[in-house]
């Protein structure tokens, strides 16, 4: 069985991703921060392994890889969003969201690269953000992490494509999870006047796009992001 290591997987995205990779057969490592329970009950749902891991941490990312000897599939999924104005932020905010999102999707894929160098096979999928193609008002620093994750997927599938491994993005728009959870019933209602589908997407959305990148139907698809935004309007 193929295995899969999911970043950020204890809940929303990530833990749809993994449900919906097992249930394609892949045998998936749940990866969480601060979510331990969330984590390991998503664990033995599946049958698989729970690991405790900060992808800021090159040190901790090491470990974990280690542990789970390597993977065939890596989805880069851990995350964190910030709002408001850039002359607001602090220093530590700012290195704390480069360090997670940018630098987690660079110390996950280099701790994975070696392994599927060996094989000659492998994929890596990061989810990026609509706001890393447009950009974000009041979210400028999370947009550019998210925009730096989709120049990074382009040139990483460019690098490693001599070696039989695919580098790909999703592009997700405004997806009802925790990252949500500051925004009222009203104000997702009137989200949904700038989606022309019509409603806000939902985590199982990302998990079935994701899950098309893994798979065999997408075996010449590689240095591509995937909107998945219901034609949101930004």
């Amino acid at each position: 069985m193929k295995k899969a290591l999911v970043t950020g997987s204890s809940r929303g995205i990530g833990a749809a991703a993994a449900r919906a990779l097992a249930a394609a057969g892949w045998s998936v490592t749940i990866n969480y921060l601060n979510s331990k329970d969330k984590a390991e009950r998503l664990a033995r749902e599946l049958g698989s392994e729970a690991i405790c891991c900060d992808v800021s941490d090159s040190a901790q990312v090491k470990a974990m890889f280690e542990r789970t000897g390597g993977v065939d599939l890596l989805v880069n999924n851990a995350g964190i969003a910030w709002s408001g104005l850039l002359s607001d932020m602090t220093d530590a905010e700012w290195q704390r969201i480069v360090s997670v999102n940018l630098g987690g999707v660079f110390n996950c894929s280099r701790a994975a690269i070696p392994y599927m160098v060996r094989r000659k096979a492998g994929c890596i999928i990061n989810v990026a953000s609509v706001l890393g193609v447009y950009g974000g008002s009041c979210e400028t620093a999370y947009s550019a992490t998210k925009g730096g994750i989709i120049a990074l997927t382009k040139g990483l599938a460019k690098e490693l494509g001599p070696s039989g491994i695919r580098v790909n993005a999703v592009a997700p728009g405004a997806i009802d999870t925790d990252m949500l959870s500051c925004f009222t019933a009203e104000d997702k209602l009137h989200m949904t006047d700038d989606i022309y589908i019509g409603r806000l997407g939902t985590p199982e959305d990302i998990a079935d796009a994701i899950c098309f990148l893994a798979g065999d139907g997408a075996r010449y698809v590689t240095g591509q992001v995937l909107g998945v935004d219901g034609a949101m309007v930004i």
